[in-house]
């Protein structure tokens, strides 16, 4: 960071103090460049982490910044409220990063775009894997050329979320499930890789728990760049075939030596996260000998990239790498596949909509 040893500790406040607002406390206290100014998460169970922690716990943002404002906000609330509290926090005139998604409808992330756009205060979305440095040296390898045109890309996240995981009641309603709450992560690296979004294909299931959310999908995605994609999603299936069983990114997962990714060109193939490059040792052909070459990278933890990264964008000295404007086209795409699971139909993205395939 350009500046930062010179200048004081960023206060930096948490509203929400669930699974994800725990991991941005626990963050921000380990950060020599951050201090935590306050959280502020309403329920008895938020309080007392809170007060384990020796922070300053308010039930309310408006309470908090009466008391100590905060030079930025992180929003880790239930996705419905996202919207909500971030618009607090704009209204206040404070940096926001809002956790994925933006919201849980795209009508209600444009409204906070907006805002954040005439208030001349800058937006984060918290797709915080855009900054592990895996994913940085694999845009890399795609951009150098190294896989020829690319053609196709896979990706699969299957977990078994146990049964606590929906004691929490906003994780069975509208705006949860895994497309809002996992998938999301994987589009939007996609859309970072591949670029845009062109149309989706989507089938869903909640055979399982009968929740009024999925616990299984199944997405086709065709991107602008001529790139064919399938996203496969379930919180009720045991495997080691996910981003948290594959990248070792939160410590909380046990780690498992398998793909979550897998991307190919005319080249040859990309294995994800062990940055796995695949080609043919003459010429492709699938008679001939395939070579295997491990790519090096430097592991770090994205999350502490990305706070790193806010503090830069409240200094005024970076522009936010996902911005509400990305957050929002994510979720945009996020929308259609929902839409093309209820409706069956192909999904086509317009710049505005999304509606079905004449």
């Amino acid at each position: 960071m350009s500046a930062q040893s010179q200048t004081p500790p960023l206060k930096i406040a948490v509203m929400g103090a669930g699974l994800i607002g725990r991991r941005h406390i626990e963050g921000i206290l380990a950060e020599p460049h951050t201090t935590l100014s306050a959280v502020i998460d309403p329920s008895d169970a938020g309080r007392d982490f809170v007060t384990s922690k020796g922070a300053a716990w308010f039930s309310t943002f408006a309470e908090a910044i009466a008391r100590d404002r905060p030079d930025g906000v992180i929003v880790a609330t239930p996705n419905q409220l996202h919207v909500t509290n971030a618009l607090n926090v704009i209204a206040a005139g404070i940096p926001v990063l809002v956790e994925k998604p933006i919201a849980d409808k795209a009508q209600a992330a444009v409204a906070l775009v907006d805002a954040g756009s005439k208030a001349g205060v800058p937006i984060l979305v918290g797709h915080h894997r855009r900054h592990n440095p895996m994913i940085r040296q694999a845009k890399q390898i795609l951009d150098s050329g190294r896989l020829g045109k690319i053609l196709t890309v896979q990706g699969t996240f299957w977990v078994a979320k146990p049964d606590g995981y929906f004691d929490v009641s906003w994780r069975r309603e509208e705006g949860a499930g895994p497309a809002f709450i996992n998938l999301i992560h994987d589009v939007d690296l996609f859309r970072h890789l591949f670029g845009e979004v062109e149309a989706v294909h989507a089938m869903e299931a909640n055979s399982v728990r009968m929740h009024s959310v999925e616990d299984s999908i199944a997405v086709l995605l065709r991107f602008a760049s001529g790139v064919l994609g399938t996203l496969n999603a379930s919180d009720a299936v045991p495997s080691p075939w996910s981003w948290e069983m594959t990248t070792a990114e939160n410590p909380a997962f046990p780690q498992q030596d398998q793909s979550c990714y897998q991307i190919g060109g005319t080249g040859g193939s990309l294995a994800i996260p062990q940055l796995a490059l695949w080609t043919n040792a003459s010429k492709p052909d699938w008679l001939e000998p395939l070579v295997k070459e491990r790519v090096p990278f430097e592991p770090a933890d994205p999350l502490a990239i990305q706070l790193r990264h806010f503090c830069d964008v409240i200094r005024r000295e970076a522009e936010p790498l996902v911005s509400g404007a990305e957050g929002l086209a994510t979720l945009r795409v996020i929308e259609a596949i929902k839409a093309s699971a209820r409706s069956g139909e192909t999904i086509q993205l317009g710049e505005r909509s999304v509606r079905p395939l004449i």
